[in-house]
């Protein structure tokens, strides 16, 4: 049986790398998914999933080291389903009331935040076109 599990999405915080007894490095961040649609009785809803994400090796290593708050990846990898209940683990927030946490092992990820975006410059994709009154003839 095989599974696999991509998502898109931006880092909540920045990633955390801390390294098992036997050396293994290891890096987990946050990654929020989200999607906007119109229900059917016209209401505009916003949803955001929360993923718990673990990346192993020398891609632990690189997330650490290229990836911060915000930063926009996909990942692909696989769910790690709650031993207990085969689903999502669930546990209770501070102010008592119950969550979920969707927890996914990355076999890769992939940076989708453009360098010159992060810097203050063109998003990704985007080309200065040129045109108008400002050009310069060359």
């Amino acid at each position: 049986m095989f599974h696999t599990i991509i998502i898109v999405g931006n880092l909540g915080k920045d990633p955390e790398l801390r390294y098992t007894a036997s050396g293994q490095p290891l890096t987990n961040f946050s990654l929020a998914s989200n999607r906007s649609y119109t229900s059917a009785d016209g209401t505009q809803v916003k949803e955001t999933i929360w993923f718990r994400v673990t990346v192993w090796g020398k891609q632990a290593e690189t997330a650490k080291q290229y990836l911060h708050k915000g930063s926009r990846i996909l990942v692909e990898g696989r769910l790690n389903p709650d031993p207990a209940t085969g689903g999502p683990r669930i546990w209770n927030r501070q102010d008592g009331t119950p969550a979920a946490s969707f927890e996914v092992t990355a076999s890769q990820f992939r940076f989708l935040t453009a360098r010159s975006e992060e810097e203050g410059g063109l998003p990704a994709g985007e080309t200065i076109e040129p045109g108008g009154e400002d050009e310069i003839p060359f």
